[in-house]
């Protein structure tokens, strides 16, 4: 009896139907679970660089070296860097050919590091779509595969002449867990999925605020540069 409603035998009992919906469950709840993994990694990681960033650019290091030090690592930077490296090296650019015109060289900057912001916040914001989604439709899928099994078991039910509980129960159970793989491929996406929201948001916060603050750094200088110029 015990083998009969495990979930192995539960699954080999069920509809063709019913076992492609399980079988998709279990692919997408893969797909999750790798999407998570990654994500966590990389919002992880992402915050810890972005601290590091900030400690070391309020510490009144030289921009000129710090700048040298980033852009030697070619396409390594990511997050706060890469909008330090973008928007240095287009002020220094239009600095050369628009010394006479400080407003002209920071509305160039300030596009160049908005570029910037929204490459970084895409790529932080990737597969998270794919992670609502997982979260929001598997639930349904997998109530699709419950109300299928249900529906074929009371079908086969009624060409018994004395059903039995004995007989009943294999069959609701093995619809069922179709509803409650569904339930669990959906549950941790749609957590992960807020937590991770809130992590990208919360970048995206302290990525602004340093272009707001970088914007006014350089706007600084460069009327200090005009004026001694």
């Amino acid at each position: 009896m015990h083998a009969e409603i495990s979930f192995i035998g539960l699954f080999m009992q069920a509809s063709f139907l019913v076992k492609i919906v399980m079988l998709i469950l279990m692919g997408l709840s893969v797909v999750s679970w790798a999407i998570i993994i990654q994500r966590r990694n990389l919002l992880k990681g992402a915050i810890k660089k972005s601290a590091r960033f900030e400690d070391r650019f309020w510490s009144g290091v030289d921009l000129n070296r710090l700048y040298q030090d980033l852009s030697s690592r070619g396409e390594t930077n990511a997050g706060l860097e890469a909008m330090f490296v973008t928007g240095f090296k287009e002020y220094s650019r239009l600095a050369r050919l628009s010394s006479k015109v400080p407003g002209a060289v920071m509305d160039g900057t300030y596009r160049a590091m908005r570029v910037t912001l929204s490459r970084e916040l895409e790529k932080l914001e990737a597969n998270l779509p794919a992670l609502a989604t997982i979260g929001s439709v598997t639930p349904y899928i997998g109530l699709f595969g419950t109300v299928w099994g249900i529906m074929n078991a009371f079908i086969a039910l009624g060409s018994v002449a004395n059903p039995t509980l004995g007989i009943v129960a294999p069959a609701i159970a093995e619809a069922l867990i179709a509803t409650a793989m569904g339930l669990a491929a959906a549950i941790p996406a749609v957590i992960f999925y807020n937590r991770f929201t809130t992590d990208v948001e919360k970048l995206e916060g302290t990525y602004v605020n340093f272009m707001e603050e970088f914007s006014s750094i350089l706007h600084r200088q460069a009327y200090s540069e005009k004026e001694s110029a």
